[in-house]
């Protein structure tokens, strides 16, 4: 059986078709397999991608973890530095407080202080006045020491004059001293010079004696001990013969006799015979 030339049109339409179907299906096929490549190798990159980011992420986690812990322990500090800022606002208001009594204390003490610059104006004042009267008494003393002191002399050269009269005998009669004057004299002692009220030369059992002495009008036990250590110990360095020490006045106090016959003195009263 033979075919027809319509069937052969037919089939060879069908073929052609089919290639025609093929082959098309087959460019596809290849740029659906280079997408597909394309595609896996983005893949690839995309999870490469992903790897990093992800590493970063990790990365970012731990850092965020560390910034928390950061942020907790900050947050912590700052609690308690408020804590710390209310106790030292607490601690402002208390010394703001103090400070307004301290300031009400010293306005009273200003005040105060006020009170005693005038009272101490007034004081100077009173001073002052006391000072004036002072001055005026001073002088007035002054005077009367001059006047004393011109007194104590003509008083203690009249009393010399009586020891020149009374004391020759006195020394004749109690201690065997032939003594012809008593005199002031001027003696000098390794460059010093000491005043002696009652100087005299004589003899006793044909042994020289020199006569020492010193006038007051009261003698005290102070007056013996001065006299001995200033003029009597001096004098008798360079005298020549035996020394012989007397106090001479108006009035001789025990404890004045008892010194001087510690030391070897004689005391002398002016109505002595």
């Amino acid at each position: 059986m033979g075919i027809t030339p319509e069937l052969y049109e037919f089939v060879a339409k069908v073929v052609e078709d089919k290639v025609r179907e093929l082959k098309v299906s087959r460019e596809a096929f290849d740029k659906l397999t280079a997408s597909i490549d394309a595609l896996a190798e983005a893949q690839l990159k995309t999870e490469k991608r992903l790897n990093t980011l992800a590493k970063r992420v990790s990365k970012l986690t731990r850092a965020q973890l560390k910034t928390e812990e950061r942020l907790n322990e900050l947050a912590k500090r700052v609690d308690e530095l408020a804590v710390g800022l209310n106790g030292l606002a607490k601690r402002v208001d208390e010394l703001a407080q103090a400070q307004l009594k301290t300031e009400e204390r010293l306005n009273g003490l200003a005040k105060r202080v006020d009170e005693l610059a005038q009272a101490q104006l007034k004081t100077e004042e009173r001073l002052n006045e006391l000072a004036e009267r002072v001055d005026s008494l001073v002088a007035g003393l002054n005077a009367l020491r001059v006047e004393v002191g011109r007194l104590s002399d003509v008083v203690g050269f009249g009393l010399e004059d009586v020891a020149r009269v009374v004391l020759p005998g006195w020394l004749h009669r109690r201690l065997g001293v032939e003594v012809e004057e008593l005199r002031r004299e001027f003696l000098r002692v390794d460059g010093e010079e000491v005043e002696v009220n009652l100087y005299g030369e004589g003899f006793r059992g044909g042994v020289k004696v020199t006569v020492i002495g010193e006038v007051k009008s009261r003698v005290y036990s102070d007056d013996v001990s001065r006299f001995y250590e200033r003029v009597f110990v001096k004098a008798r360095r360079v005298v020549e013969g035996e020394a012989l020490g007397v106090l001479f006045g108006y009035l001789i106090h025990p404890s004045a006799k008892r010194r001087a016959k510690e030391l070897g003195l004689y005391t002398v009263a002016s109505y002595e015979r």
